[in-house]
C-alpha cells in the first residue's frame, strides 16, 4: 500500500505511534515520500523516488511535484550547507509496494529556517499539509513548521525508528556492516564487511549531540541501557572553544593533522614506560585505567605554549572517544553482549574514531568484543521514519 497523509497530506514518515493523527481518516497521496530525523546538530532527510512509474502517473504528475523532483535528485548541493550524500544512494529499493532510489539530505539544524523557507520556494506547503517527524527538533521547531508552512507535526519515538531503519537499511544492503582489522597499524588495516545475517543479540552505541546505548534482542524488544551527554556535541563545541574552527568537518580535519600525545598524559609520562603489572603499554593513555589523564599535559604553561590546534583537536576527538568506548564496554559486559554496532553521525568523516573504538574493544575485552559499523551511520532515524509511517497506515 503506498503511503498516504495524516489527515491531510503528507511530508514525511515517522515511527511508531503518531501524535495527534488518526489513521483511520487518511487520504492517498502521490510522491513525493519523505523520512525525516531533526536531531540537536544535524538534521537527516531521506527522499524516497520511485523508478516504476507509470505513462498514467507521469502524464498526472502535477509541475511542482516535478520539479521538486527534480531539484533533489539532479543536486548534491543545496544552498551553502544542505547536502545530498551521493555516495550512499540505493538503488532498486522496495518500500510500500513501490521500487525506486533511497536519496540521503543532510543539513545543519541549525539552518532550519533556511530550511524552512527553501521548502515555502519550491511549493512544498501547496502539496503536503502535515510533516511527521522524529528526534528532538521535532518538538523544538513544531511552531516554525505551522509558521512558515503552514503545516503540522506528527511526532513519533527516535529509537524506534534507529532500529526499524538499521535493521531495513542492512537487509536491503548486503554490504553495510562493516570492521576494521589492525586498526592501530596503517599498512595493516583494513575495512571488512561482517555478515550480519544473524544479528542478535547486540548493542547500539548511536552517537550523535549524545549518545544513547541500546541492547537489542530482538526487531521490536530492545531497552535503553545507558548514554551520556558527551557525544559529538560535545566534541563540535569544545573544538570550537579550543581551536576557533566553526564546523564538524574542519574540526575532523584539524585533528587529522594533529598528535594527542602533545596534550594528553600517557603511562610512560607517569611510570616512565608501560605499567606492566595491568599490560598497558606506555603510549596509552593513561585514563584509560587510572583516572589520568586526557589533557593532562595542559597544566605545564611551558607544553600549552607549543601544543598546536591540531593537537588539541585531536585530543579532544581521542577523549570522547574513549570515554564512548569505555561505557560501551562496560554495558556490553553487563549484558553479556559480544557484538556491538556504532552508529550516529559523530562517525561520519570519521575514521580516527572509528579505529580507535575498533581498537579499544578489541584490546580491552581480549578479543572478545567486536566493534562494528554501518555505512549509512546517521540516517537510520530518517529511513525508520518513513518505513514506520508506511507500515501504521497500510
Amino acid at each position: 500500500m503506498a503511503p498516504q497523509s495524516c489527515r491531510g497530506r503528507l511530508y514525511s514518515m515517522s515511527s511508531s505511534s503518531c501524535n495527534d493523527v488518526d489513521f483511520e481518516d487518511i487520504d492517498f497521496l502521490p510522491m513525493p515520500w519523505f523520512g525525516m530525523d531533526i536531531g540537536g546538530t544535524l538534521s537527516k532527510l531521506v527522499y524516497f523516488e520511485p523508478k516504476d512509474v507509470t505513462e498514467d502517473e507521469a502524464d498526472a504528475e502535477i509541475e511542482t511535484l516535478r520539479n521538486i523532483r527534480r531539484y533533489l535528485t539532479k543536486n548534491s548541493a543545496y544552498g551553502n550547507t544542505g547536502h545530498r550524500d551521493t555516495h550512499l544512494q540505493m538503488d532498486d529499493v522496495r518500500i510500500g509496494g513501490r521500487t525506486g532510489s533511497l536519496h540521503f539530505i543532510r543539513f545543519p539544524t541549525c539552518e532550519m529556517g533556511n530550511f524552512l523557507a527553501l521548502a515555502k520556494s519550491k511549493g512544498m506547503a501547496t502539496l503536503i499539509t502535515t510533516v511527521c517527524a522524529t528526534g528532538g527538533g521535532a518538538y523544538k521547531f513544531e511552531k516554525d513548521f505551522m509558521q512558515v508552512l503552514n503545516m503540522k507535526l506528527a511526532k513519533f519515538d527516535e529509537l524506534d525508528a534507529l532500529i526499524r531503519g538499521m535493521l531495513f537499511v542492512e537487509a536491503t544492503n548486503p554490504r553495510e556492516v562493516y570492521y576494521f582489522t589492525n586498526p592501530t597499524e596503517e599498512d595493516k588495516c583494513q575495512k571488512c564487511v561482517f555478515n550480519f545475517s544473524r544479528p542478535y543479540p547486540f548493542l547500539i552505541v548511536n552517537i550523535g549531540s549524545g549518545v544513547s546505548v541500546l541492547a537489542v534482542h530482538g526487531p521490536n524488544e530492545w531497552k535503553r541501557i545507558s548514554g551520556t551527554s558527551l557525544g559529538g556535541g560535545t566534541f563540535l563545541g569544545l573544538c570550537c572553544l579550543l581551536t576557533g574552527c566553526n564546523s564538524f568537518e574542519e574540526a575532523i580535519e584539524l585533528a587529522t593533522g594533529g598528535d594527542n600525545k602533545h596534550v594528553d598524559k600517557l603511562v610512560k609520562d607517569i611510570y616512565g614506560g608501560s605499567y606492566e603489572r595491568f599490560g598497558l603499554p606506555g603510549d596509552l593513555v593513561a585514563s584509560s585505567i587510572l583516572g589520568v589523564s586526557s589533557f593532562g599535559q595542559m597544566n605545564s604553561k611551558e607544553k600549552r605554549a607549543t601544543v598546536s590546534r591540531e593537537d588539541l583537536a585531536r585530543a579532544t576527538l581521542v577523549t570522547i572517544t574513549n570515554n564512548i568506548g569505555s561505557i560501551a564496554r562496560m554495558c556490553a559486559l553487563n549484558e553479556g553482549i559480544t557484538r556491538v554496532v556504532f552508529v550516529g553521525n559523530f562517525l561520519r568523516v570519521n575514521t580516527i574514531s572509528m579505529k580507535l573504538l575498533a581498537y579499544a574493544m578489541d584490546y580491552w575485552s581480549n578479543g572478545t568484543l567486536k566493534a562494528l559499523f554501518l555505512e549509512h551511520e546517521g540516517y537510520f532515524g530518517a529511513v525508520g521514519s518513513l518505513l514506520a509511517f508506511n507500515e501504521e497506515i497500510s
